[in-house]
């Protein structure tokens, strides 16, 4: 994919929920809710500042992320559905 974020943006793959609960129930695809974690498949330079000096970002490609339901936009790259969004937007990274 040829796909470059700008800025302080980043280009995010959800990861896929669980199928089933803890209980061993199956969750119907009508019930699902979109999954808030995915996987950074890039990032942007990062941001500037009024100076113009670059802040490097805190986020690099292949870590694994925690998101706000309602952030990003979502895009279809290559068949694939993705999200863009502001590293601000990230709330934090899974180890």
């Amino acid at each position: 994919m040829a796909f470059t974020p700008l800025h302080d943006r980043v280009l995010v793959r959800r990861v896929q929920s669980e199928e089933k609960t803890k209980g061993g129930l199956i969750i119907p695809d009508t019930a699902k809710e979109k999954p808030a974690e995915g996987e950074i498949v890039s990032v942007g330079q990062g941001a500037r500042k009024d100076s113009g000096e670059l802040i490097a970002p805190s986020v690099k490609a292949g870590d694994r992320i925690l998101f706000g339901k309602w952030s990003g936009t979502e895009v279809t790259l290559d068949g694939e559905e993705l999200l863009i969004m502001k590293e601000s937007d990230i709330l934090g990274i899974i180890s």
